[in-house]
């Protein structure tokens, strides 16, 4: 029989599409449908189903943007279907190419019960299995018509992403509402068929068990009778059942399938809609899980949990009772599936802590992996704190779209800064939404870097995004590869089976020290600048909040503000999401994450304030408060008396025009066109701006990526470049505070850039305060420093210490870390001398070397750092980034690592004044600077114990004397969660500990109240 593989799939596919699918419903019968728009935003369950309808026709529009429809479906089973299963059949409008991105519901029963989700490639409710005959069936669907934002045509401009500017217009057709028959044989010949065929495609021309199943193909097809299909599918599938049933070898690749439904916190829907995205794909998967024994699902993200407990307790109570069973998997531990390049220490440490604390809480679960499948890269510092949170693995998808450097493995250790290991896995399926097609899993078997010493991996499988998670056709398909000859075995397990398993496999993986850096995705660190400051804001707002607080709780007796703060907390990480702080989302998302910012803002001044206030008492001194832990005048994380004005710094004129700036410590001239020429420290007697090169630069280019506009800058962006040097305004600055002081006044473009150039009194740093008023488009704007420094690498603060990256781009993998992430500071050197670039909001740099050749040339090398202040990208959001903004940044010539550390810490945490009556001495005191207190709290369990969180900052080993200035019953050191470790426990003398740490060493001490 003539077997050609290419007749067959045509064929089959034919087949397929127009005879054996539609018979899976062979008969059917229409719905009566009325309709309920529900004004405004959505509204309670109650409201929706108690809500006036009128009777509306399949074929109608419906669904302004952003609206909400709350459609009854109602009909009777006829008489004659008793005995069969029947199904309705609920089309929205669907388009089965894009789940997650579209209309969605959520059905409910008249008594308000949730039943299940309706998604693209979800649109069956059962009725009856069988049905009696006669049933009266009255369904209600809360329909949101949430607008396609990313369409085949992703990145046009829309204004369909905010309620306020989206219109009016209907964005869906209401297209099927039916009782229908649902044949369950001719629904298993699909999946039989399309498990083959998939097979198939992905099996050698020449292989005997290609042959052998196209054959069996050709069979099935003869036997079915293409004008009574529903009569012959059964002979069909006889004709498969011999090719279905040979087992696959011992030596195949073995897929661990867990149930997934990524769901993005916000990203092209608002948050308000994660909430009902969450619900939606709950009620799913709780349904499939009562109608499939072997299937597991998993679902991470604390805060989607916590959402559907306040707003759908309905769907909840089924969740919890799915979890208990061990069938739904709460995972990965964190509040929310965050960014991990630019949360700060403590906000990457309270992802885990807020996360795994609900989950152990609300389930008894402890999670032991860190799940983050779509996050855009991993900071080098997060090792550490996974471990430092009890957990031990992590998985990651995404590194898998890098675009420069293929990634060298699948399963191995990951060593971050400070040597702690963590056993990490990237799914070689290359996909968070696994459908179980043949091509899938054939690519991860292929793909797998560790055939010939592991054959284990996992594959998240089910729609995401509100696509509503894992379908019955993915359950089927799996369980046809349970053990299938040219196939890759498939099973559902836990992510913790899993990874137990992986490892016990391959017990000494390979190592990859450092970031896992994300070759895609660089302009995340620099779209949305405000929701970027917002959260740096917020970040060192809680840190004084928590250090004030419980200094004056432990001093005075003030309440401690316990319920707030882990609110607030709460909503810092979750605005931390992956998809609002990288800046990608819709303009509705970050409207309001710059309100909440606000709103965080001023409720956190109210906490320090409060509790300044209570320290300070009654009087007329002026106390200064240090929030920093680095001793600033006098004063280590306390208050003192303002200290007397130190000599003002100097402003003369300068020879050629511009102004020199001079202090004692720097002389700083800045030229006729309001760049720095130079930055000279007096007492090394050494030039910081590189010859014939001007600092405080700005620089704008063209900005146009090839893809994924909010997301990406692509390398070209260098090739034009325009120099900021034209001024409106050049004249010496009075702040009334003894420095000297130059404002400098561009206009560019339709925008303008006001920029105040200060040398403070004692200060060894330049501070330049920029504010830009932006109307560009597509445009790219950079603060550029060239210095006078030879290094072929630099450091970039991250997570409870730095990371280095090359200056040079010798390779590849150098050379795509083109744009790269620091928080609040970089720092340069030689090593006798360095420089510090510090900052009080950017995240996203360049640093680039090049040799002073040519004429004028001196030979040296020049390292330019460029700060990312603003870009104008059009998609998601048309209007990101325009309007005013204010960044702050300072030059710290001669600056060490342990300064960089300090002066950083500074720039973010400004001095507050308060009239009081006496200093304030420290709470905690640390005698080594090189050891920085990350975060002094009291305890979350509302015992009264002390919490200091702390970390060794240059790279080095450090011995401390940790000193507690409040009675203590003793110390314990503990994890993240406060919980201690072990039995062993630190001396403590005196309300002193004495600490010996490696190099950035993460430690956490707990002293109990006396």
């Amino acid at each position: 029989m003539h077997d050609d593989r290419r007749l067959v799939e045509a064929r089959l596919k034919r087949v397929l599409d127009e005879r054996i699918r539609p018979a899976v419903y062979p008969e059917s019968t229409p719905l009566d449908v009325a309709v309920w728009v529900a004004p405004g935003e959505p509204v309670p369950v109650e409201e929706g189903l108690a809500g006036e309808v009128s009777p509306v026709e399949v074929g109608t529009r419906w669904g302004a943007p952003w609206s909400t429809s709350w459609f009854r479906v109602t009909g009777t089973v006829p008489q004659e279907w008793a005995g069969k299963h029947v199904e309705a059949l609920l089309d929205l409008g669907f388009d089965e190419n894009m789940p997650g991105f579209q209309c969605e519901g959520l059905v409910y029963r008249p008594d308000g019960s949730p039943v299940k989700g309706l998604n693209p490639r979800n649109q069956w409710v059962r009725v009856g299995a069988p049905a009696a005959g006669g049933e009266e069936v009255v369904l209600h669907v809360e329909a949101a018509s949430n607008p396609v934002i990313l369409d085949y045509h992703p990145f046009l401009p829309t204004q369909l992403g905010d309620k306020e500017t989206a219109g009016t217009e209907p964005q869906y057709t209401l297209t099927r509402m039916d009782l229908v028959v649902f044949d369950e044989t001719v629904w298993n010949l699909v999946q039989d068929l399309e498990v083959l065929g998939e097979l198939v495609a992905e099996l050698p021309e020449d292989s005997a068990r290609r042959h052998e199943i196209t054959r069996a193909i050709s069979r099935s097809l003869d036997a079915v009778d293409l004008q009574d299909v529903n009569g012959s599918a059964a002979a069909a599938r006889a004709e498969l059942v011999e090719v279905l049933s040979t087992p696959a070898p011992a030596t195949a690749h073995r897929i661990s399938a867990v149930g997934h439904a990524h769901i993005d916190s916000a990203w092209l829907w608002p948050l308000r809609e994660t909430v009902r995205k969450v619900a939606r794909t709950t009620a799913n998967m709780t349904a499939l899980l009562e109608d499939e024994p072997e299937f597991i699902f998993a679902m991470s993200q604390a805060q989607q949990f916590a959402w559907i407990k306040e707003h759908r307790p309905e769907v909840y109570a089924r969740v919890k009772a799915a979890v208990a069973e061990g069938r739904l998997v709460p995972a990965g531990g964190m509040w929310v599936e965050s960014d991990t390049n630019m949360p700060g220490s403590e906000a990457m440490a309270r992802q885990f802590v807020h996360g795994k604390r609900f989950f152990m809480d609300e389930f008894g679960i402890e999670n032991d992996e860190a799940w983050l499948p779509d996050t855009f890269g991993f900071a080098a510092g997060l090792p550490q704190i996974i471990k430092a949170a009890g957990s031990k693995w992590l998985l990651t998808q995404k590194i898998s779209w890098s675009t420069i450097n293929k990634f060298p493995h699948h399963t191995f250790n990951w060593e971050g800064i400070d040597g702690t290991r963590i056993f990490t896995h990237f799914p070689p399926v290359d996909t968070y939404n696994c459908s179980m097609k043949g091509s899938e899993i054939a690519h991860a078997a292929r793909n797998f870097k560790e055939k010939g010493v592991a054959r284990r991996s996992l594959a998240p499988s089910g729609f995401g995004d509100g696509g509503g998670g894992t379908t019955r056709e993915i359950i089927a398909k799996a369980a046809r590869m349970r053990s299938l000859e040219g196939s890759a075995t498939v099973q559902w397990e836990t992510p913790k089976q899993f990874f137990t398993e992986a490892e016990a496999e391959y017990p000494e993986p390979p190592v990859w020290v450092g970031e896992l850096y994300l070759e895609l995705h660089r302009a995340t660190l620099t779209s949305q600048a405000q929701t970027k400051q917002g959260n740096r804001r917020s970040e060192h707002l809680l840190r004084e909040a928590e250090l004030w607080a419980a200094t004056a709780s432990l001093r005075t007796g003030a309440p401690y503000p316990y319920e707030d703060l882990d609110r607030i907390w709460k909503t810092v990480l979750l605005h931390q999401f992956h998809d609002i702080l990288p800046g990608s989302s819709i303009a509705w998302v970050h409207r309001e994450a710059r309100a909440t910012y606000a709103r965080i803002a001023g409720e956190l001044n109210d906490i320090i304030d409060g509790a300044q206030r209570a320290l300070a008492g009654e009087g007329d001194r002026e106390l200064v408060f240090n929030s920093a832990p680095h001793t600033r005048g006098g004063v280590q994380a306390g208050a003192a008396t303002a200290a007397v004005a130190q000599a003002a710094a100097k402003l003369s004129e300068r020879d050629g025009g511009g102004f020199v700036l001079d202090n004692g410590l720097l002389r700083v001239e800045i030229d006729g066109r309001g760049l720095v020429v130079s930055a000279y420290d007096i007492a090394a007697e050494r030039e910081t701006i590189a010859p014939g090169h001007a600092a405080n630069l700005p620089q704008l280019h063209a900005d146009f990526p090839n893809q994924w506009d909010a997301w990406d800058v692509d390398e070209f962006y260098r090739n034009t470049v325009t120099d900021l040097t034209d001024i409106a305004e050049l004249a010496p600055a009075d702040l009334g505070d003894g420095s000297a002081a130059v404002r400098v006044v561009r206009a560019f473009g339709t925008s303008t850039m006001t920029q105040v150039l200060q040398l403070t009194p004692s200060a060894k740093r330049l501070d330049v305060t920029t504010e830009v008023d932006w109307h560009e488009t597509e445009k790219f704007l950079k603060l550029a420093f060239p210095l006078d420094v030879h290094a072929d690498r630099y450091a970039s603060e991250t997570q409870f210490g730095h990371v280095y990256r090359a200056t040079h781009t010798n390779t590849t993998w150098e050379a795509a870390k083109f744009e790269a992430c620091n928080h609040r500071f970089v720092h340069l050197a030689e090593p006798d001398w360095g420089v510090a670039i510090v900052n009080d909001s950017t995240y996203g740099h360049d640093v680039t070397r090049a040799v002073r050749n040519g004429e004028g040339g001196d030979g040296g090398t020049t390292t330019t750092v460029r700060a990312s202040l603003l870009r104008a990208p059009r998609f998601p959001d048309p209007e990101t980034d325009q309007g005013v903004h204010r960044f702050h940044h300072a030059l710290a010539p001669g600056a060490t690592i342990k300064d960089a550390v300090a002066e950083g810490h500074w720039i973010n945490l400004p001095e507050r004044r308060v009239q009081g009556a006496a200093d304030v001495a420290p709470l905690v005191a640390v005698d080594n600077d090189a050891v920085v207190v990350s975060a002094l709290k009291l305890a979350d369990d509302e015992s009264g114990d002390l919490v200091v969180r702390l970390y060794e900052s240059t790279g080095s080993r450090a011995k401390a004397r940790v000193t507690v200035d409040v009675p203590a019953g003793g110390v314990a050191f503990t994890d993240l969660l406060e919980r201690p470790l072990g039995e062993t426990r630190p001396a403590f003398t005196d309300g002193t500990v004495e600490l010996s740490l490696r190099p950035f060493e993460l430690v956490t001490l707990r002293f109990a109240r006396a």
